[in-house]
């Protein structure tokens, strides 16, 4: 079994900011999928959305996650949000690794994507409402791609980094 780290949720969720602490507590690499498709494809997200839309962005990602299927070092892997959606995609990952599930509710998630025009699934207005809407969506998918849920409403970085590498050391152990 692998041991490499997935961070899957709804954007905002903190896969990013979480994954950065694993890096610097673990020294593991972390491999953001979002940027790894930006870099690849030298464009935006918005641009391969509005140029050759949602689904060839999921192409992408499933494309990703097949070449790191190939990989044998250990890694931190910081999904995009729609990762997940893909049944496919769900089923790479748990080969991947121990898949976790970062967990937050509609006002957290608002609090800190607000500001964000990055993020193409929210652009127009009442982004609350489409939070609100694409979690309740998309939670029993994370729930059923995961190996584990981490709340993260009202944590640190480092308490959740700290879960993270506790359970990975009790799965690495066979105990869990």
């Amino acid at each position: 079994m692998k041991h490499n780290i997935i961070l899957i949720g709804y954007m905002g969720s903190g896969k990013s900011t979480i994954a950065k602490e694993l890096h610097r507590v673990t020294g593991m690499e972390v491999i953001d999928a979002d940027a790894a498709i930006v870099e690849e494809q030298g464009r935006s997200i918005n641009e391969i959305f509005q140029t050759d839309g949602e689904t060839a962005f999921r192409d992408l990602e499933t494309d990703l996650l097949r070449r790191l299927s190939e990989r044998t070092s250990d890694y931190i892997l910081s999904t995009g949000g729609g990762m997940p959606l893909r049944e496919e995609n769900r089923t790479i990952l748990k080969n991947l690794g121990i898949v976790f599930f970062l967990k937050a509710d509609t006002d957290t998630i608002f609090e800190r994507i607000k500001e964000d025009t990055q993020r193409p699934l929210l652009q127009g207005t009442d982004q609350r409402a489409k939070i609100a809407r694409m979690l309740e969506e998309r939670t029993p998918i994370y729930e059923c791609a995961a190996d584990h849920v981490i709340e993260t409403d009202g944590r640190t970085v480092n308490e959740i980094a700290w879960e993270i590498i506790h359970i990975r050391a009790i799965v690495k152990q066979g105990i869990f």
